[in-house]
């Protein structure tokens, strides 16, 4: 249930998705919405956010409560689920709506996400610069139906896709087990 006090947070971290499932198991995570953000188009479907003519991120919105989880603790999170030094995208999907962002809702969220990227590429964990954007959140549409929990829905499919895209393997190599995709 969700209240006037809860909190948005929104992230890109390529395919949408493979960014649902580690956040759902947190409590104070109320919800995860999968959609588009960051481009020009109004309403975008999936079809045309793919053709890379949208200017969208594949990308989620969380809504949280930020006395049970903290913005700070979902940034950590979101870091340790995308490879935050590809600039063209995420791991086998590649173009502009695939890459990473972190769309930061006012100026408290703006400085926790300059501070956490700052700390991680300070961290030396990765070789490369951090190329994750900080972005001013725009508006955020919700993808289709079918997009929704596509873990629930189609966990097969999910697994293949979350293992054979490189994705598993970089987490579980760069953070160890246990990873936040199981």
């Amino acid at each position: 249930m969700t209240t006037q006090n809860d909190q948005k947070a929104i992230f890109a971290g390529g395919c949408f998705w493979c960014m649902v499932k580690p956040f759902h198991k947190y409590d104070g995570v109320l919800k995860v919405t999968s959609g588009y953000t960051g481009g020009h188009t109004k309403n975008p479907t999936y079809q045309e956010v793919c053709s890379e003519t949208t200017g969208h991120y594949e990308a989620i919105e969380i809504t949280f409560d930020p006395k049970i989880i903290t913005y700070e603790e979902l940034l950590s999170i979101f870091w340790k689920q995308i490879d935050p030094t590809d600039a063209g995208g995420q791991f086998y999907d590649r173009g502009q709506s695939y890459q990473t962002a972190i769309f930061y809702m006012n100026d408290s969220q703006k400085k926790a996400a300059e501070q956490s990227k700052l700390d991680l590429d300070k961290s030396g964990k990765f070789e490369q610069p951090i190329a994750t954007k900080l972005l001013p959140a725009k508006t955020f549409y919700e993808a289709e139906e079918y997009h929704q929990d596509y873990y629930k829905k189609n966990p097969a499919h999910y697994e293949r896709y979350q293992h054979g895209s490189g994705r598993a393997a970089f987490i579980n190599r760069h953070w160890g087990e246990p990873h936040e995709t199981e």
